[in-house]
């Protein structure tokens, strides 16, 4: 099939599996990617973005890359960087070199969550926090409150450093044409000169590449030479279908990080020294349940909820759950919402009781509860 073919074919129900460098075929109508573990879940503990996806879809899986305008990296250098950081948040920072990134956040005291990052080092003695462009501003500042009393800067304006997204199946092979390492496995990095790259996922079909946009801008001229240019809200879309969920401006201060699944997805580190928020959120894992979970839904509406908006079950005066992310996959809208299960099960609704219906898909890994 051509590098550029179309994204889906729909094809009458058989069982079989077809693959090759460029397109894999799905077939087996209503069915889903993988095993099916309880309540509907893949059995592995980290399944790839793919599954959720009906059988029934042939997909192109030529690398496409994104520049992830809506992503900001606050820089932090100094030689107490990583101390000050292990003492913030709820990742091990210390686990941080230049061939292994972490994901965390940082909570209120109240264990509610400011922001979510992926940390990752650019340098000696210099690490940035991805983190949303909506709440860069307020994460710095919050972390300049207590920057200060470390060997430790932090740079909230700096702009020169970028974030694209690249996927796809053949990403790491399109990748490593381009003569660049690629990660071995999920969070890990490799980097060179003006240049970080992070895996996401186990397979390696989801990248981020950080790039010094100033001083060296030939290394994302490179991607675009070998790669599709793709869409943000295909990204966005992927990753609510993985199950990430990510922290807005409008929903900052507003999830404990169980809200969002982060206690499964590596966000949170229980064996770690104490952290902002910490008697909080350990206090929920060892001795309580969390009352919302994060979910991948698709809307039955052409416009994308915004984060924050309440959710409602059929029939319900009272808010079962909030958006927490919207995208795009081709003319449907995803959303990953946090909501109760009883509300999943119920049937959510947006903004209202008669609000457009949101269907759930299949999380693709194991709640503990």
């Amino acid at each position: 099939m051509p590098r550029r073919a179309a994204q889906r074919i729909r094809l009458i129900s058989c069982s079989a599996t077809i693959t090759d460098s460029r397109t894999v075929v799905f077939i087996d109508a209503g069915h889903y990617i993988g095993k099916s573990g309880r309540n509907g879940t893949a059995d592995s503990g980290h399944a790839s973005a793919y599954h959720g996806r009906p059988r029934s879809e042939v997909m192109t899986l030529s690398a496409q890359f994104v520049l992830l305008e809506q992503e900001a990296l606050l820089h932090i250098t100094g030689p107490d960087t990583l101390k000050f950081l292990q003492g913030q948040t709820t990742c091990d920072a210390a686990a941080v070199t230049a061939a292994q990134a972490v994901v965390g956040a940082y909570c209120t005291p109240k264990g509610r969550m400011v922001c979510d990052f992926l940390l990752g080092q650019l340098g000696e003695e210099h690490y940035a926090l991805r983190l949303r462009r909506s709440v860069a501003d307020v994460a710095a500042s919050t972390f300049g409150k207590y920057i200060v009393f470390s060997k430790a800067d932090i740079a909230p304006e700096r702009s020169d450093w970028q974030v694209v997204g690249i996927w796809g199946e053949s990403s790491a092979q399109a990748l490593s044409e381009l003569g660049i390492d690629v990660p071995g496995g999920r969070y890990q990095s490799t980097a060179g000169e003006g240049w970080l790259l992070v895996q996401l996922d186990d397979e390696g079909h989801y990248l981020e590449a950080w790039i010094d946009m100033q001083e060296h801008s030939a290394q994302y001229d490179r991607l675009r030479q070998a790669l599709q240019a793709g869409d943000a809200n295909a990204w966005n879309g992927a990753q609510i279908r993985a199950g990430i969920g990510r922290v807005e401006d409008t929903t900052s201060e507003m999830f404990l990080p169980q809200d969002l699944n982060y206690d499964v997805t590596s966000h949170v580190n229980f064996s770690k020294g104490c952290y902002t928020g910490q008697e909080i959120v350990a206090r929920l894992h060892y001795r309580g349940k969390a009352k919302r979970r994060a979910y991948p839904t698709v809307a039955a509406t052409t416009e994308q909820p915004a984060a924050g908006v309440a959710l409602y079950a059929a029939g319900k005066s009272q808010s079962v759950g909030t958006v927490v992310n919207s995208g795009r996959d081709g003319d449907q809208v995803l959303c990953l919402v946090s909501a109760t299960r009883e509300g999943l099960e119920q049937g959510l609704r947006v903004g209202s009781e008669d609000g457009p219906l949101l269907e759930a898909l299949p999380l693709p890994y194991a709640l503990e509860d």
